[in-house]
């Protein structure tokens, strides 16, 4: 039995900083689809930063082009017929208004994650945010680099007190209620 059809696939952005969840709400929003019948591709934004984004260093600027990148990748998955799932911190509200333009408004899902910066530190299973803190890192955000939160997200989610299945619950239901065809 299917739980979600759409006949226009859509994008599904997670926004947030490091640590937030973003990676792990993107892998079971995929099982999740793939699971009912629907072809879902995530699109992680560490996997872009060994790839296809590798030249770009972490500065706003080639932030800026690595957010638009990933929307040029959501774009074709879904003029493929195939729901994105973007997992990207994005910190920058115009970046992601960008984005939204690349993939259209009709098709993008802004999903906040809004763990507090105290939580993702504890989840830094890395040590990316001490390295941070003593400078071995420069323009990481919510240190040294800033985070915009979005004004008007499709949902917040946050993590620290939301389970993974609830959280794919949330959003699956914010779906239904929001994208035209989705059932």
């Amino acid at each position: 039995m299917r739980y979600l059809v759409s006949e226009t696939p859509f994008t599904i952005w997670l926004t947030g900083l490091s640590g937030s969840g973003k990676t792990t709400l993107a892998k079971q929003l995929h099982k999740f689809f793939i699971d009912n019948g629907c072809a879902a591709c995530v699109v992680d934004g560490d996997a872009l930063r060994r790839g296809l984004c590798s030249d770009l260093t972490f500065s706003l600027e080639h932030r800026s082009e690595n957010v638009r990148r990933a929307a040029e990748v959501a774009s074709i998955l879904n003029n493929a017929g195939v729901i994105a799932i973007v997992a990207l911190i994005s910190p920058l509200v115009l970046d992601r208004k960008s984005a939204c333009n690349v993939i259209t408004a009709d098709s993008f899902a802004e999903i906040y994650m809004s763990a507090s910066l105290d939580v993702c530190e504890l989840r830094d299973v890395k040590g990316l945010y001490e390295k941070a803190r003593r400078n071995e890192i420069c323009d990481f955000t919510g240190v040294s680099s800033p985070y915009e939160r979005p004004a008007n997200p499709l949902v917040e989610i946050d993590t620290s007190v939301l389970s993974v299945s609830e959280s794919v619950d949330i959003v699956i239901s914010a779906l239904r209620r929001n994208f035209n065809g989705v059932q």
